[in-house]
């Protein structure tokens, strides 16, 4: 368990580098803002055990000390703090995550933060159909080009979902697929390879379709497109984006479209800069935050009814629940449905201390206080209201600012193409 700092109501989560080999796994124990802090060279990477144990007995100490206004909250019989109705509504607020923010962060630092374990559960459209799998790339006779370019990303081997989901998706004829599956398990990778193996580069437009929730989620996947797919430079890539502006009657003659549903949906009906009877397939990413953004299930829908019959479909969600499995049954007709079981441990080298505040202007002081006790390189900082970057209140983020700390704040608030240079400055 994480190390309890102070106790009032609010939290704030800390996670630190610590030293290599220990054993004890620290889980997150509260909500409402979390900080990821790198500390500089040397403060926490030092080859004395002991030294290192001194080190973080002195942060420690020196977060106990934090003085935060205590709130009048009585325990109950277990001991547990009971949060007035006041308390509860300041919660609620800042318990509003940005769901697609969440999921942005999943894919660029999970990998590094968590040890998976999966198991998958396939649920075959036709039942008697007997069931595949694959261990090896090379088992899915995949163009010279595309298995290149998997192992030049680094794949060896198809990850859990793979090994199920790519015989679905690449088969003969086009199956439909609806997929559970959470960031980092590869799913990305299998729908790309799976798009680009239905391409045909010599016919110049645009034959595969893919709906992300944001800007950063469609750049993250167009990524994957250009790694995979750059030894067959024949292929092109469109980003159907808000600001991506094109003259009004112009044709894409790009092989592949990534976009937000909202421009997506301009393209193919106002400005009929795509043709929808002519895409072979289409995937829907990140269901689960595209139908908490408000009108992006409609216009999903809406997109979907332009394809034709033929078109395969591949929806993909971190949860089943019951709003998204609506929203896919009617997007996705007769599919294949895997489900992914997902098990996560904190790894042993990322320390977690959290610190409970009554508001928010505790706990900008509270990182002031904490950014006085340790020596800190880099540090990332959540917040559930995207508000919180933008406008900082007196006193907390004018010390941050006071100390000549360079800041950088990204929100849903800011354009999209501004947003995306932040996270370069940042590493």
């Amino acid at each position: 368990m994480p190390e309890r700092m102070t106790s009032p109501s609010v939290g704030l989560e800390l996670g630190l580098l610590r030293p290599h080999g220990a054993h004890d796994r620290a889980a997150p124990a509260s909500e409402s803002a979390s900080t990821s802090v790198s500390p500089a060279p040397g403060t926490m990477a030092t080859d004395s055990w002991a030294l290192a144990v001194d080190e973080q007995e002195a942060a420690a100490e020196s977060l106990s000390n934090l003085h935060l206004k205590e709130e009048k909250i009585k325990p109950d019989a277990n001991g547990a703090v009971v949060k007035t109705n006041a308390n509860a509504e300041k919660a609620d607020e800042e318990e509003k995550e940005d769901r697609a923010a969440q999921s942005l962060l999943n894919k660029l630092i999970r990998s590094n933060l968590v040890d998976n374990t999966n198991q998958v559960e396939v649920l075959q459209r036709d039942p008697n159909s007997p069931l595949y799998s694959v261990k090896s790339f090379e088992e899915l006779r995949l163009k010279p080009q595309l298995l290149q370019g998997v192992y030049a990303m680094g794949f060896n081997r198809p990850s859990k979902i793979q090994e199920n989901a790519l015989p679905l998706m690449l088969a003969e004829p086009p199956q439909n697929l609806i997929a559970q599956s959470q960031s980092g398990t590869g799913k990305t990778a299998a729908f790309v390879l799976a798009m680009l193996s239905r391409v045909e580069p010599a016919e110049r437009y645009p034959q595969c379709l893919c709906l992300s929730p944001t800007y950063e989620l469609a750049l993250q996947t167009g990524k994957v497109i250009e790694q995979m797919g750059k030894f067959h430079p024949e292929l092109k890539l469109a980003y159907a984006v808000r600001g991506n502006k094109l003259e009004r009657g112009q044709k894409i003659s790009e092989h592949i479209v990534i976009g937000t549903p909202g421009t997506v949906l301009d393209w193919c009906a106002k400005l009929k800069f795509i043709d929808p009877k002519k895409i072979k397939v289409f995937v829907l990413d990140e269901a689960d935050v595209m139908i908490a953004t408000q009108g992006h299930q409609d216009q999903s829908i809406r997109i979907q009814r332009m394809l034709p019959r033929n078109c395969q479909m591949l929806l993909f969600s971190a949860t089943f629940e019951d709003s998204v499995w609506k929203f896919a049954q009617k997007v996705v007709p007769d599919p294949n449905i895997i489900k992914l079981k997902r098990e996560e441990e904190t790894l042993d080298t990322i320390k977690q201390y959290y610190v409970l505040c009554n508001n928010r202007d505790e706990k900008f002081q509270a990182l002031c206080n904490l950014y006085g006790a340790i020596t800190i390189a880099q540090a990332m900082i959540f917040c559930h209201v995207s508000s919180s970057g933008s406008s900082r209140p007196a006193g907390g983020g004018a010390a941050l600012e006071g100390a000549s700390l360079p800041l950088s704040a990204s929100s849903t608030a800011v354009l999209s193409r501004s947003r995306c240079p932040v996270w370069p400055e940042r590493k």
